[in-house]
């Protein structure tokens, strides 16, 4: 596929990526089969959707930083775990062969599939209006150390995830963070994003030195998630909300077809 073709497919994929991200979260479920749509080889796929996912996850953090979503402490103590997990996961990925991790992605995707309509995190906003200078005081009904220690598991076992594979990683942080830790939803929003640029950093390292990354086509890409994640934070309703299932299903489908189509014929 010629290269122009492939900006023309990635980058308006990632574009709305970000918007749905920015309306319900899975936005991942777009951005990377976008990239494979395109033709680009597997491991080349996840690590230049590492590089356009980690911009769009900067502002984000940085905006929930701000707004006072963030606890030190626990986003340390979660980024650190996280890091060790997406680099673990990105290098036991880049063991893994194309045609095997598109095999692997036959069985991945009907569960993604199944999860993105079964799940409720995506029919309603599941977030309250940021509160510029506030700062919300931890919520959890577990013990601290019991907390902590949770989140860390959590971000560990999530960070490895992440690194090798990734779509869907915040949404099930979220729902995990505020279910098994307890988390309050400020909590575990701002816990979620440090997790989520810890293992982007990190995955993205890895697959740098690994050559594994189209920097012109990621950074490119990157622009247009950041673009589709402001316009969806500013367009954000409860019906917005509504056309995230329909839209991911479009995307999984047309990629599952490419899947199937090049792993046996």
């Amino acid at each position: 596929m010629a290269p122009w073709m492939q900006y023309l497919i990635v980058c308006p994929l990632v574009f709305l990526g970000g918007f749905v991200d920015a309306i319900a979260g899975g936005g991942g479920l777009i951005s990377l089969p976008a990239y494979l749509i395109a033709g680009l080889p597997v491991h080349m796929s996840i690590g230049t959707n590492k590089l356009s996912s980690a911009m769009g996850t900067t502002v984000t953090t940085v905006k929930f930083w701000r707004a006072g979503y963030m606890r030190p402490k626990l986003c340390l103590l979660c980024a650190a775990f996280a890091l060790a997990g997406s680099a673990a996961g990105a290098n036991l990925a880049l063991l893994v062969g194309d045609r095997v991790f598109r095999v692997i992605l036959l069985f991945v995707l009907p569960l993604t599939a199944l999860y993105v309509f079964k799940s409720k995190a995506m029919d309603t906003p599941d977030r309250e209006p940021l509160a510029p200078g506030k700062t919300y005081a931890l919520c959890a009904a577990l013990a601290p150390g019991k907390t902590y220690a949770l989140c860390a598991a959590l971000a560990l076992s999530l960070g490895v995830y992440d690194g090798f594979y990734g779509p869907g990683t915040g949404t099930f942080l979220l729902l995990l963070l505020t279910g098994l830790a307890r988390l309050s939803l400020h909590d575990a929003a701002g816990a979620t994003k440090a997790i989520n640029l810890a293992t982007n950093v990190a995955a993205l390292a890895t697959y740098l030195v690994n050559g594994q990354v189209w920097l012109p086509l990621g950074l490119t890409a990157g622009l247009f998630g950041v673009a589709g994640n402001y316009i969806g934070a500013r367009c954000f309703t409860s019906r917005g909300s509504r056309i995230v299932k329909p839209l991911i299903a479009l995307v999984l489908t047309i990629f599952f077809i490419r899947v199937v189509y090049e792993t046996f014929f």
